[in-house]
């Protein structure tokens, strides 16, 4: 692994940052860089050169947020992030999407994302696909995670699926062996989901019988946090050690 490795991350909504990845990474000696998405003008278009070279990033982690991948209308920058992914993916370089970055990974490269039959907003039990081919990304039989989505993404073409419920089929896959995509956010502290929990114009577009009282959320135990992080942290280790030398 490189001494400085370059992990650059892509933010679309003010407060949320880096989750409990940023530790991990900086015991790594990242160098850790970011876009914001969110501190442009809503009717300013982005120009490719204002976003890192392709070939200076070693590890790209897209992070969620609140605007549909659709809705390029309103969010204009939106077409020159999955373009900029395209170029980025294609190099075969290591990405990990969360929520609305896996959406993107999978948008960008042509898969469909709509609106799930139902919300999901709170912490939910996730399998792991059955028979998924050797040396792919490994997930316990079950783990918990914080969910909050309104839309999924489809499987993008070629990728594998790894994970799934009841209520979203499609809630990670893979894509060689450089690319993971989490519904889910596998990222989230107990400060990142206060941060969440303060927007309450968010809050109030979620409803249905798989959305938790914010009440609830707020008396979240530390330990519900930590089997997604864990599983995080592999995620790096898995992309970085099949791509970076």
């Amino acid at each position: 692994m490189k001494s400085q490795l370059k992990v650059h991350y892509f933010q679309h909504i003010a407060g949320e940052g880096f989750g409990s990845c940023y530790e991990y990474l900086k015991q790594m000696n990242a160098q850790i860089t970011a876009t914001e998405f969110f501190a442009l003008p809503v009717d300013q278009s982005l120009d490719m050169e204002a976003l890192p070279d392709v070939t200076d990033v070693d590890l790209l982690i897209i992070m969620g947020g609140t605007m549909s991948v659709n809705d390029e209308v309103n969010f204009p920058w939106l077409k020159i992030e999955k373009r900029w992914l395209r170029r980025y993916l294609a190099l075969g370089r290591p990405a990990i999407g969360l929520c609305l970055g896996g959406q993107l990974i999978a948008n960008a490269l042509g898969a469909a994302v709509s609106r799930n039959p139902q919300q999901e907003l709170g912490w939910t039990t996730i399998r792991k696909i059955k028979h998924v081919p050797k040396g792919c990304f490994e997930l316990p039989y079950e783990f918990n995670v914080m969910q909050w989505h309104s839309e999924t993404f489809e499987i993008p073409k070629g990728a594998i699926h790894l994970a799934e419920n009841d209520v979203c089929r499609n809630q990670m896959y893979q894509i060689g062996r450089n690319v993971l995509g989490f519904q889910f956010h596998p990222e989230i502290t107990p400060d990142v989901l206060n941060l969440f929990l303060e927007n309450d114009d968010e809050l109030a577009v979620f409803s249905g019988e798989c959305v938790q009282s914010p009440e609830s959320l707020k008396n979240s135990k530390k330990q519900y946090f930590m089997q997604g992080n864990q599983i995080l942290n592999q995620a790096i280790d898995y992309v970085l050690n099949q791509t970076v030398s």
